[in-house]
């Protein structure tokens, strides 16, 4: 117990700790309200409500990787969470003065002391550091210190709680075989090539009888019949013309990416003395691969040392002994602006150099690019206001550059216009009835559509997808051949006849645990094993093969193994860390029950909006 209580213990420091940092835009609610309604005799603390929001806000924003508005966190029910974990803790409080369990002022003062918010650059208890950081939170010293005194004793009745949790023996068992137990099975493909009688072509009779009974495989889905105008800047490449200044202009503009002098990675590793350097480059002489070890008995990790990618330029008066070496390597002691120093090349990156004439083509490139997008960008005004004046798509193709096109689109249609992500999220909304807007394209074109109609969901004639229902009927012939030569794989296994002499590739795995997996297979073989019996042979299903799997043996967990007993003693704690948490949950419950609790909503919408 006393171990668990110093645990919390630590917990409840950490808190404080994070407590004692906010304040820094805390939402203000005004001075005047002390509490948000009671537990029992026990007050709920508004600063306490208002602190704990403002923190898991923080922390749920941290997490989502943005900063949600008070509202969207209310959407979440964040507001509901953190009331209810202060009510709970408020419950636990009033039970502990029931009690008349506390803790004295010299425990507080020993945790107040052991805060490192309140500690100076050497560690020391500093007193205006402790004032001035409550004062930030805006805590003053007495509300501080009996809000840690509620917490020491809250935590003392939550050790009590949870210590009295023991898992049973044999729910323990059940939950380690479950996690270490281990299979031996083998098992063999069947892939379409492996078949004894390769499946052919379909008669026209099997072809009509496959495509009467899988009629979903043809139907196509309620599809929207659209008419569009677009214009992109590839369409626009021949009217846009580029000269060659603008393009040595822009080649001599970049020049730093088109020529690059031979380049290093290197390391530096700085000694306090010439003496400490020579004796470490006579080690290296004789050792060259002792860098790393000297590194880190300098105290200093590799990062630390790490230049990176470096020019002569970037080097200075450093660099001819660097770049003097003709493959990877050290050098010697060289003199630097911050000591003596050695230097590691790990790689050595060639001069290169590409030509105007080699970079033109990709410089005009983007020139037309930019251009092109900008005359498109230019033109949607015009687009747009033609459209609103009454204009047709048919009206500004005629008149524009836009070129007109129609597509019978749905969710699995993706090619042409459909294969820019703004054209199928627009289809996907475009209702009857919607006016017809210029929208942009992910590569800076432009595109504007109308809903002509919806065709409902229908049956497509065999003549039109019967090169899909020939490819169809033979895999669906295919997977049924292969399951029925499994089948008699499986058979002939359990009878005693070896994989191997049935023509086919075992493969043995040996004590494979459930949470392993089995390397180049898509399909679970370890699931179906850890459902088997030892000696039985199960054929599994997959996408392009069919398996035929034999348990070979059940081993339980490996007693002796150092890292089974390790995993046995942390599935334990963690299980009596779960089972006291439950507890928990129930007693803190149960006292709140017991308790009168009364809520005052005007004053938490008062903190509420303080968050606004």
């Amino acid at each position: 117990m006393a171990s668990k209580n110093g645990k919390s213990l630590g917990y409840i420091l950490l808190g404080l700790l994070a407590v004692s940092l906010v304040g820094f835009g805390t939402g203000g609610f005004g001075t005047n309200i002390r509490s948000i309604g009671t537990v029992g005799d026990q007050d709920i603390p508004a600063a306490s409500y208002s602190r704990a929001l403002d923190n898991d806000l923080r922390a749920f924003s941290a997490q989502l990787g943005q900063n949600l508005t008070f509202q969207q966190a209310q959407e979440f029910g964040l507001d509901r969470v953190v009331l209810q974990r202060v009510i709970g803790e408020t419950a636990l409080d009033n039970a502990t003065r029931e009690m008349g369990l506390s803790v004295g002022d010299e425990e507080v003062r020993r945790q107040v002391l052991a805060i490192p918010a309140f500690g100076d650059l050497q560690g020391n208890f500093d007193r205006e550091a402790y004032a001035f950081t409550l004062q930030r939170s805006g805590l003053s010293e007495a509300e501080f210190e009996a809000d840690l005194r509620r917490q020491s004793a809250r935590s003392i009745l939550q050790a009590a709680v949870m210590t009295g949790a023991t898992a049973s023996p044999t729910y323990l068992d059940t939950l380690f075989d479950y996690v270490a137990a281990r299979r031996n099975f083998t098992w063999a493909s069947l892939r379409p090539e492996d078949l004894e009688t390769p499946i052919g072509a379909p008669t026209d009779a099997e072809l009509v009888a496959f495509y009467t009974a899988n009629p979903d495989q043809f139907t196509l889905p309620e599809t929207k019949r659209i008419t569009y105008v677009w214009l992109t800047p590839d369409m626009m490449a021949e009217t846009v013309d580029v000269d060659d200044e603008t393009l040595r202009q822009l080649y001599e503009e970049r020049l730093a990416e088109y020529v690059q002098p031979e380049r290093r990675l290197v390391e530096r590793l700085i000694f306090p003395d010439a003496e400490a350097a020579a004796s470490a480059a006579a080690q290296l002489s004789v050792d060259p691969s002792s860098f790393d070890g000297i590194v880190e008995d300098r105290g200093l990790t590799l990062s630390d040392i790490d230049m990176g990618t470096v020019t002569p330029l970037d080097l200075g008066s450093s660099a001819d002994p660097v770049f003097a070496l003709d493959d990877t390597g050290v050098t010697g002691v060289v003199e630097t602006d911050l000591g003596p120093a050695i230097f590691r090349v790990n790689a050595i990156l060639a001069a290169q150099e590409t030509t105007f004439e080699q970079a033109r083509d990709d410089l005009a490139a983007e020139i037309v690019a930019d251009r092109a997008g900008r005359l498109i960008a230019s033109g949607a005004r015009d687009y747009d206001e033609s459209l609103a004046s009454g204009a047709t798509l048919e009206d500004l193709a005629a008149e524009s550059d836009l070129q007109l096109g129609t597509i019978d689109w749905h969710a699995g249609v993706d090619t042409d216009i459909a294969a820019y992500d703004a054209f199928r999220q627009a289809a996907a909304a475009i209702s009857d009835g919607d006016f017809p807007e210029v929208l942009e394209l992910e590569d800076g074109g432009v595109f504007a559509m109308r809903l002509d109609e919806v065709l409902e969901p229908r049956l497509q004639p065999l003549e039109e997808v019967r090169e899909t229902a020939v490819t169809a009927w033979r895999s669906a012939e295919q997977k049924s051949a292969l399951l029925a030569q499994a089948e008699a794989v499986a058979a002939a296994l359990r009878d005693g006849t070896a994989l191997p002499d049935q023509g086919l590739d075992e493969t043995i795995e040996t004590d494979i645990l459930r949470s392993d997996g089995i390397p180049g297979q898509t399909v679970d073989l370890v699931g179906p094993a850890f459902e088997m019996a030892a000696g039985d042979v199960q054929v599994i299903e997959g996408p392009e093969r069919i398996y035929v799997l034999r348990l070979d043996a059940i081993n339980d967990p490996d007693a002796a193994d150092a890292e089974v007993a390790s995993l046995r003693d942390a599935l334990t704690s963690a299980t009596e860390q779960d089972m006291g948490q439950d507890l928990l949950d129930a007693f803190t419950a149960r006292i709140q029950s017991d308790a009168r609790i009364q809520l005052d909503q005007g004053a938490i919408n008062a903190i509420h909006a303080g968050f606004q």
